[in-house]
C-alpha cells in the first residue's frame, strides 16, 4: 500500500446554513478542513495510507480536529500538540452572481507558531512514497517557510516524490513574498499544481489570450505556462486546473497535465456547485492517487478532474467519494441517475 504524508494546517470551519449570508445567520455549522488535510482524506478514502502532519492545541477543540481526520482513516500519529488556538475560517457560500466569501481567523494558530524542532522529518518519512504540501503552509509565516524547505530536502534525500499546490492566498502574503519563498521550494517538487491565476500571481507567468472572468480560456496559453514552470524548476509534472466561472453556482471544469514535453487535457464538465471549497484539493488528491497507481497521463488527468467534479457536489471541505465513483464518472457516467 502506497503511503502519503501531507503537511499543513487543519482549521475549524464555520459557515451559515445553506445560502444564508453572514449577517443573516443566527447559527453556524462547525466542521474541519484545510488544504493538505483535505488531500489526506481523499487518499484515505481511495484506500491508500495517508498521514497528516501538523500542530494543534492539546485542548478539546484540537482533539476534535484530530478525531475528524481519524474518522476517515487518516493517520494522525505524527501530529504535534501545543499552542493555544486552532485556526478558524468562516465561509459564506455564494449563489448566482454573488461570489462565495472566506474570512480567516488563523493568526497565532498552533501551526503558525510551530518550530523546526517540532518535526523529525527523517522519522516521519520512513516508509513513505509521497509528500504533499501547499503554498498556504509557508504563507502562514514564522518558521514555516524553513520547515517546508527542511521537509522537501528530507523527502528528496529519501527518494520520495513531492507535490505542491501553489494555492496563492493574497490574504496571507504578498506576491513578492510568495515568489521568493516558493522559488526556493519548487526545485524539490516533482508535481506542481496550479490554477489559472497562481502561476501569474506567484511567478509572473501568465497564459496569453485568457480572461478568467469572462470564461474565455486559451489552451495553448496554459501549455506555455506549464512548459515555463517545468523548465524553470525542473518539475516532472505540471497540472493546471481550468475553471470557467459562469456564476457562483455553475462552472465548467477541466484540467491539464504537462509531462515530458506534452500536454494532456481532460474532458470538460459543466458543474452545478453545492460547495466549491476543497475543489482544488480533491483534484490534487485524485492526481496523486492516479500517479501512484501508475495511470497513464491521459487517464491520470481525467481521474483527477472527475474526482474534483464530484467534490463540488459534496458539502464542506472533504471529498467523500470512492475510487469506483470517480472511475464511473471519468468513464462517461455523468447522468446522476439513482443507483439501485
Amino acid at each position: 500500500m502506497k503511503r502519503i504524508i501531507t503537511f499543513g494546517e487543519i482549521m475549524l470551519r464555520l459557515n451559515p446554513e445553506g445560502y444564508l449570508r453572514f449577517v443573516q445567520a443566527d447559527r453556524l455549522e462547525a466542521t474541519y478542513g484545510g488544504g493538505e488535510a483535505n488531500v489526506a482524506v481523499s487518499l484515505a478514502n481511495y484506500g491508500m495510507s495517508a498521514a497528516f502532519v501538523s500542530k494543534v492545541p492539546s485542548h478539546e477543540i484540537g482533539q476534535c480536529a484530530v478525531n475528524e481526520l481519524r474518522r476517515y482513516g487518516v493517520d494522525t500519529s505524527e501530529m504535534v500538540r501545543g499552542g493555544d488556538r486552532l485556526g478558524i475560517y468562516f465561509a459564506e457560500k455564494g449563489a448566482s452572481q454573488r461570489p462565495s466569501k472566506v474570512i480567516y481567523d488563523r493568526a497565532g494558530s498552533a501551526i503558525a507558531l510551530a518550530k523546526k524542532s517540532d518535526f523529525d522529518w527523517n522519522r516521519i518519512f520512513e516508509g513513505a512514497d509521497w509528500f504533499h504540501f501547499t503554498g498556504i503552509t509557508p504563507a502562514l509565516g514564522g518558521e514555516l517557510p524553513e520547515i517546508c524547505l527542511e521537509a522537501c530536502k528530507a523527502a528528496h534525500a529519501h527518494g520520495i516524490k513531492v507535490s505542491c499546490d501553489l494555492n496563492y492566498r493574497k490574504k496571507l502574503w504578498t506576491r513578492a513574498e510568495a515568489g521568493e519563498t516558493m522559488a526556493k521550494l519548487l526545485p524539490y517538487v516533482d508535481l506542481c499544481i496550479a490554477n489559472e491565476e497562481d502561476a501569474k500571481d506567484v511567478f509572473g507567468i501568465e497564459a496569453e489570450n485568457t480572461d478568467i472572468n469572462s470564461g474565455k480560456l486559451n489552451h495553448e496559453g496554459y501549455v506555455s505556462v506549464a512548459r515555463q514552470l517545468s523548465e524553470r524548476f525542473g518539475c516532472k509534472y505540471v497540472a493546471i486546473t481550468l475553471r470557467s466561472s459562469i456564476s457562483a453556482n455553475d462552472n465548467d471544469w477541466a484540467g491539464m497535465l504537462y509531462t515530458d514535453g506534452k500536454a494532456h487535457f481532460s474532458k470538460q464538465y459543466h458543474m452545478h456547485i453545492v460547495d466549491r471549497v476543497g475543489g482544488g484539493d480533491s483534484f490534487g488528491g485524485g492526481l496523486i492517487y492516479a500517479l501512484l497507481s501508475d495511470y497513464e497521463p491521459d487517464a491520470a488527468i481525467n481521474f483527477a478532474v472527475a474526482a474534483s467534479c464530484l467534490k463540488h457536489s459534496v458539502e464542506h471541505d472533504f471529498n467523500l467519494c470512492s475510487v469506483a465513483e470517480v472511475q464511473a464518472l471519468a468513464g462517461g457516467d455523468g447522468s446522476g441517475r439513482v443507483q439501485r
